[in-house]
């Protein structure tokens, strides 16, 4: 490992190795703190942004941060390393990788060709010597499209996950607020249940509800029942319908291991899947989730910065070609994020899984104990608009009952839409038209009380 320092005016600051570097030159994060890993003042981060530019984009290829030998997921980003992809940016130091990426010629078709040279640590190391404006500015230059039954990632398009959740999974309220997020064009790049109880009956019980509602509807849209990968594969060997697989995973094989996950699992699941082929656009199959602070809650980070963390999960992720990544920013709680902190790192999540080639969503969301609200939504909401992120939440009233936290709102949805001038994705855009529930692409439709979708919530 190679000793780097960093100077700003007479103070000169030692930096042991890649892992240190990373840590310290990290925008201020309250889990970096509380791990011990993060800049004792500003002067040593910026004197770490300082040496960090200054590093090889070759040295990520030579230096992990998490040994080879130990780790799943640093022996995943080597191995599925793209060399011939990673060439034309190989000369590049951090710094000079950030100004390839702001630079006029770098287009969406040269962001897509070199993302699989990319690896974690390149994209978590370049965000952090950027501005949130220069993260955007990339990300909305990056397209990472992805299909099921619908088509999510197009210029101009933004999709929401439906997100009827209810404390006893009671179907009349479930319908409630699937009709109640229909009705307002949400649900496009899923509906998705967290169930309250996750069990076998119970989850099949939940696709097979709304497995009727899309079908009933004819609904180009997909549904989720986000239990644990096991139990998604039991149910598919039930002959339960399934559309996609979800699971939340982390950057470090130790995060996984917490979360009852690894790779060869992950895999079984994603090829039991597709061979079901549900999808009729497209055949991305995977749901994943994420967010900063997972490994330091399963004791399972190494020393390394939360966000590098982060990032490290996209690498487990693309290997599976997902259809959807939802960083869930601000869950995990105030002991890693404040409302500041969740602003800066929604946008860096977003922008480094852009980068890799994911179709990113964010859930912009803070949990009821932490130093946020309802305007640091709208900071991050209307940022993500910019940046052509593929999808948001739509949360009834943005406030989820079962699993007690702030999200976004399916009027949320409406105003990134109406503001940024965003459609919904367009074969769900052609069934709202087709069900008179939108007057023009951008334009809530009056209610009709005899609509036949009020007919789910009677049930």
């Amino acid at each position: 490992m190679t000793v780097r320092s960093g100077s700003v005016g007479a103070m000169r600051h030692r930096f042991d190795d890649l892992r240190t570097l990373l840590a310290r030159a990290s925008p201020a994060r309250s889990g970096d703190r509380l791990a011990g890993i993060a800049a004792a003042s500003a002067e040593e981060r910026v004197a770490a942004q300082m040496a960090l530019a200054d590093l090889p984009l070759r040295v990520f290829l030579d230096e992990a941060v998490i040994p080879y030998e130990t780790d799943e997921i640093t022996r995943i980003i080597v191995d599925t390393h793209d060399a011939a992809a990673f060439a034309p940016i190989a000369h590049l130091t951090v710094g000079g990788f950030r100004e390839w990426l702001l630079a006029y010629e770098t287009d969406g078709a040269a962001l897509a060709a070199v993302a699989p040279g990319i690896t974690p640590e390149m994209a978590a190391a370049v965000s952090k010597i950027m501005r949130l404006q220069d993260m955007v500015l990339v990300a909305r230059k990056a397209r990472a499209v992805a299909r099921f039954r619908s088509t999510l990632g197009l210029p101009g398009r933004l999709a929401s996950r439906l997100q009827p959740n209810h404390p006893t999974d009671d179907e009349k309220g479930i319908a409630a607020a699937i009709v109640d997020g229909l009705m307002y064009g949400c649900g496009d790049a899923v509906i998705g249940i967290n169930p309250a109880t996750d069990n076998l009956a119970q989850v099949t019980r939940l696709l097979e509800m709304l497995d009727g509602i899309i079908r009933a509807y004819e609904i180009p849209t997909q549904s989720c029942v986000l239990t644990h990968v096991t139990t998604a594969l039991e149910a598919m060997r039930g002959g339960a319908p399934v559309d996609l697989v979800f699971q939340s995973i982390g950057g470090t094989e130790a995060v996984n291991r917490s979360f009852g996950v690894t790779a060869a699992l992950l895999a079984e699941a994603h090829a039991a899947a597709a061979s079901l082929g549900r999808g009729s656009v497209g055949d991305n199959v995977m749901y994943f989730e994420t967010g900063q602070g997972s490994a330091r809650s399963a004791d399972g980070h190494h020393g390394v910065d939360q966000q590098t963390l982060e990032a490290r999960a996209y690498g487990l992720a693309r290997t599976f070609r997902p259809f959807l990544v939802n960083s869930v920013v601000g869950f995990i709680g105030p002991e890693y994020l404040n409302g500041r902190e969740i602003i800066r790192a929604g946008i860096e999540d977003h922008f480094c899984g852009k980068l890799l080639g994911l179709p990113m969503g964010v859930d912009v969301c803070y949990t009821n104990h932490a130093d946020a609200d309802s305007d640091d939504v709208d900071v991050l909401l209307t940022l993500l608009g910019n940046a052509g992120v593929n999808f948001v939440m739509g949360v009834p009233g943005a406030d989820d009952i079962m699993l007690n936290y702030q999200s976004t709102s399916f009027h949320d949805v409406l105003y990134l839409r109406q503001t940024q001038g965003l459609r919904p994705a367009p074969e769900f855009e052609a069934w709202l038209d087709r069900m008179r529930l939108f007057d023009g692409p951008l334009r809530l439709a009056r209610a009709d009380a005899g609509h036949a979708l009020l007919g789910l919530a009677r049930r």
